[in-house]
């Protein structure tokens, strides 16, 4: 399990905001955020949910744990309209998925 401190660092730097910015996009303070990322302090529900939402992560992903927690909100929204699609819509995109992932595998393979 990854460390919640080094989690909410890995994002803010993957967005290139300092903590200030961070601060304002989740209406947590910059000194929390400080203490949080030097793991002086664990956010709170409440804070965690925030800061998660100004990344646009899960509160899994937040956390590096879960099912789902390596994936952002984005895939995860597209992963749940996959499943309400009919099941030939969903074999089209599968198979569509599948030949690039193929594709992609044995490019990598050749690439050794």
């Amino acid at each position: 399990m990854k460390n919640i401190a080094k989690i909410i660092a890995d994002l803010r730097k993957q967005k290139g905001w300092s903590q200030t910015e961070l601060a304002t996009e989740s209406g947590v303070s910059r000194e929390i955020i400080g203490k949080y990322e030097r793991g002086e302090a664990v956010p709170s529900i409440e804070f965690a949910k925030r800061i998660a939402e100004a990344f646009g992560v899960s509160l899994d992903y937040l956390a590096g744990e879960g099912t789902l927690s390596r994936l952002d909100k984005k895939t995860v929204k597209r992963m749940q309209d996959i499943e309400s699609l009919k099941d030939d819509d969903k074999s089209h995109l599968f198979a569509i998925v599948d030949a690039f992932l193929r594709d992609a595998t044995t490019r990598k393979a050749y690439a050794s």
